[in-house]
């Protein structure tokens, strides 16, 4: 899962996950996208860059 703030500067990020997911699947540049978005803080910027969606994966060992 996002986070929905950055960690550093606390601008709202989590609503531009999604967004920023399906441009770069279709081929754009990570640096066009967030751009777009105005992400210019290095620190959003990281958080996207650097973030794993692992929440597929984790779904997997929930107990019913």
């Amino acid at each position: 899962m996002i986070p929905m703030r950055c960690f550093s500067c606390s601008k709202p990020v989590a609503h531009l996950w999604k967004e920023y997911c399906e441009r770069t699947e279709k081929g754009e540049e990570a640096k066009k996208v967030m751009d777009d978005l105005g992400l210019e803080r290095y620190c959003c910027r990281a958080l996207l860059l650097g973030h794993v969606d692992l929440i597929d994966t984790a779904a997997k060992f929930k107990r019913f």
